[in-house]
């Protein structure tokens, strides 16, 4: 069976067109920037806008006070949700800075409540159960987030779980008695051989 000459050329030009796909590709590869997966996002601006800090320092108890921050958080985390089904996510990022300035200006306003009776229990409780459930939201959030936004959103996260850690503490303050320190096994051991 002879080869026709356009075979014959197709079947002798192949090597070489897989050589020359071989060097180039990679040195057209080189030639665009480089984008690494630890390309981030400049962390969100954690801001309370004026009018919100009017609205916080004008309540008038502390009880109005953390129920008004925690409500305009769910606010900017109700933003946040919009913005990112919208795939706006710096819209989305702007929001979740904002969600997490307040949540710190809350936490730390309860550092200045006064201990004596249960007001500061109740308040670290109302904080601790919005915490427990905006941490699900948030999760839901950074898994439709790209990698670069993601980031911070996992910050934020973890910064919820850390307050919520917190105000559970608080309840624990100062009647929790701590464990001596461990014995070995073998210490505990010789205890019951002893007659």
């Amino acid at each position: 069976m002879a080869l026709t000459g356009i075979k014959r050329r197709t079947i002798q030009s192949t090597p070489l067109v897989l050589l020359f796909v071989a060097l180039c590709v990679p040195a057209a590869n080189a030639q665009e920037p480089a984008r690494s997966i630890d390309q981030t996002t400049p962390p969100p601006a954690k801001v309370i806008t004026r009018e919100e800090r009017s609205q916080l320092s004008q309540s008038k108890d502390q009880k109005a006070r953390i129920k008004l921050s925690i409500e305009l958080a769910e606010t900017h985390l109700a933003n946040a949700e919009s913005h990112t089904s919208q795939q706006q996510y710096e819209g989305a990022a702007t929001e979740a800075g904002k969600y997490w300035a307040l949540i710190e200006d809350a936490l730390g306003y309860m550092k200045t409540v006064d201990r004596k009776g249960n007001k500061r229990r109740d308040l670290y409780k109302r904080l601790e159960l919005s915490l427990r459930a905006h941490g699900p939201r948030w999760a839901t959030i950074r898994r439709s987030t790209p990698a670069e936004y993601a980031v911070w959103i996992k910050e934020i996260e973890e910064f919820a779980r850390n307050g919520r850690t917190e105000a559970l503490n608080s309840f624990y303050d100062n009647t929790v008695i701590r464990g001596g320190p461990e014995k070995s096994s073998d210490a505990k051991n010789k205890v019951l051989e002893k007659p």
